[in-house]
């Protein structure tokens, strides 16, 4: 007699591809703040996410959208900008009193040098304590755009120093 299927469904979010419960589960248990990365082709976003049991709560966030407030001039895609973005939330975090958190990439692709990496630099170089091992980070060179300078010459690395001394304020 049959009792019914003997298989099991996976949760929706996994089955969306959005959710890796298990490693959610791990970055939980150690009760600190999530910097949550999150890249698109022509942005990035970085948040501070602390746990709630009913819902997760935003401290503070960056979109790399934002960094036009702060005079940047160039594509919000490429590593320079994924660079700034981490540093813009990393200070926000700081003003919000978060001074340490977890990285939490998600499902993407984890490759060493890539513009997640540059991101959580940035949150490092804010004066956040990460969990990140260094070996993975773009170096100094191309977080400023220095590799983009040499064929477009078009003035990004200048624009970079300019736009991270506005935030630092």
């Amino acid at each position: 007699m049959a009792k019914g299927p003997q298989y099991k469904v996976p949760h929706r979010r996994r089955r969306e591809k959005k959710t890796d419960y298990k490693k959610r589960l791990e970055l939980l248990k150690s009760g600190k703040p999530r910097a949550v990365v999150r890249e698109s082709n022509n942005h990035m976003r970085v948040q501070l996410v602390l746990y709630n049991r009913k819902d997760d709560k935003t401290q503070a966030s960056a979109f790399s959208g934002d960094l036009e407030e702060f005079g940047w001039e160039h594509h919000t895609g490429n590593l320079p900008a994924a660079y700034l973005t981490g540093f813009l939330a990393g200070k926000r975090a700081l003003e919000e009193g978060l001074d340490e958190a977890v990285v939490d990439i998600g499902l993407q692709n984890n490759h060493h040098g890539s513009r997640i990496y540059s991101a959580i630099k940035g949150l490092v170089d804010a004066g956040m304590d990460i969990n990140a091992d260094g070996k993975a980070f773009p170096s100094e060179e191309r977080c400023r755009g220095e590799h983009i300078e040499e064929f477009k010459n078009n003035g990004i690395t200048e624009n970079f120093e300019e736009v991270k001394s506005e935030i630092e304020g």
